[in-house]
């Protein structure tokens, strides 16, 4: 008997792009109890050490930039011509999040107390299994990963059946980086076998990028751990942006337009539902339609593409059904199909779309799309688009569109969101930490408030005078 393996369908052609052998449970056990006893060494390293080698990961990483680029073509369908970005990012977190190790994980001085010596000990957990998305692979996985090593914990990572050799292009910038042996580790496993992980008792942290039911299904499983491993959930979101009366006009139709199609629309923060002033609608649909007619759909591999396919054929059918089920429901569609030749049904390449008379009865306003499609709804002022906004299950990012700093400042404190923007969107600062509401998840990372997640406070207070 054959046995499973992990196959990676390119979106490019739908050809087997490459396959891996799937682990078996007991190989994975075997890898976290590796992990386990190599943490028990590596978190008496000194945080020197631990930032010497993050470096080095990271050089080795931005070294091999264009293999990335061709990476994320091949595996999940991103523009070559946009490769270089990821590597951007990835960049900027992990020199930022390097940078502030030392301060952030520092013991805590709680003040003098005649007598005492008390401090608070910022402790690794122990070994994280980290469960990154397919859409970003490199910069989701980064989040946790380089975080929790210099943290002082292990890393067994399991990724996307869809980008699974990102995992492997960790583990070797990490071995040319000099990181102790088992200190990071790749697996790649079926479902079944990474709940039968999760509860074995081995696991202390869970960190996962995915889908609310995905994110549901390891709470279950984290429930039947004899340990109560920890959780840090990224997940689902339908992101909105208010367009202000006040508005740069032309930015913001610039700027939502690439927050919604960039990667296809395969991001966890894309805009979703634009909500846009009665003053300025008219001008705000003309101009968000010439930009989104202006976008090239074609293969991912030619540099002159602008939009690239969706990871796979069957994600490109269940957005067609959103859209035509909102068309039916009396939505208006303002992008003819035909101006996408290559976009063909049961494939992966999927025209982008523009909605109009939207509203939250659709699914297409309410539910997750991930894909190249958004929906514009006209709003007569700040009380309606708040409302409309904080209508919505999910709360990852929101973006507001004005050139009136308090307004926006008040208008974010309403808004039931993880982050609030003001004329930008889709973007990471890694001094602010990525956290979502409501069923977008749990926990945070990135920013000081990330290693709070990838540690436990452990307190000292010590008589010093028994006399």
């Amino acid at each position: 008997m054959n046995a499973p393996v992990l196959k990676i369908v390119t979106p490019v052609d739908g050809s087997l792009y490459a396959e891996r052998p799937l682990a078996s449970e007991a190989e994975v056990l075997k890898a976290l109890e590796a992990a386990k006893a190599a943490q028990r060494e590596w978190r008496t390293s000194s945080m020197t050490e631990r930032q010497k080698i993050a470096a080095a990961f990271v050089d080795a990483m931005v070294a091999e930039k264009d293999k990335v680029a061709e990476l994320l073509a091949w595996q999940m369908g991103r523009p070559i011509r946009y490769g270089h970005g990821e590597m951007r990012g990835f960049e900027e977190r992990a020199r930022y999040m390097i940078d502030i190790a030392p301060a952030t994980l520092a013991d805590i001085d709680v003040g003098p107390k005649e007598g005492f010596k008390r401090y608070i000990r910022r402790e690794p957990l122990g070994v994280c299994l980290n469960l990154p998305a397919w859409n970003f692979p490199y910069m989701t996985a980064l989040n946790a990963v380089l975080p929790a090593i210099l943290a002082g914990n292990t890393v067994v990572m399991k990724h996307s059946s869809q980008t699974a050799l990102v995992a492997e292009h960790f583990a070797s910038a990490f071995a040319k980086a000099g990181l102790w042996q088992d200190v990071f580790q790749f697996v790649n496993m079926s479902h079944e076998t990474t709940d039968k992980v999760i509860r074995s008792g081995l696991v202390d942290q869970v960190g996962f990028t995915g889908s609310t039911a995905g994110g549901r299904h390891i709470m279950g499983s984290v429930a039947g751990a004899p340990n109560f491993p920890a959780t840090c959930l990224e997940l689902g979101g339908k992101d909105p942006a208010y367009v202000r009366r006040d508005v740069n006009l032309a930015f913001a139709i610039e700027n939502i337009v690439d927050g919604g199609f960039f990667n296809s629309g395969q991001s966890c923060c894309a805009m979703e539902r634009v909500y846009v002033h009665e003053a300025v609608y008219d001008a705000f649909v003309e101009g968000a339609v010439a930009t989104v007619n202006a976008y090239k759909l074609g293969s991912p591999t030619d540099p002159a593409t602008t939009l690239g396919p969706v990871v796979r054929a069957s994600a490109a059918a269940f957005i067609q059904g959103q859209v035509d089920e909102a068309i039916r429901a009396g939505a208006k569609a303002l992008i003819d199909p035909n101006h996408f030749p290559e976009a063909q049904e049961g494939t992966a390449y999927l025209a982008p779309q523009v909605l109009v008379e939207v509203d939250h009865s659709m699914r297409f306003m309410t539910e997750e799309t991930f894909g190249p499609a958004f929906g514009i709804m006209k709003v007569k002022s700040d009380e309606e688009a708040i409302a409309l906004m904080n209508d919505s299950p999910f709360g990852l990012t929101a973006a507001i569109w004005t050139e009136d700093v308090e307004a926006a400042e008040s208008i974010g404190d309403r808004i039931e969101t993880g982050t609030v923007y003001m004329n930008r969107c889709d973007f990471l600062d890694p001094a602010l930490p990525w956290v979502g509401v409501k069923q977008t998840g749990r926990g945070a990372t990135l920013s000081r408030v990330g290693y709070e997640h990838l540690t436990r406070p452990k307190s000292f207070h010590l008589r010093t005078k028994t006399s």
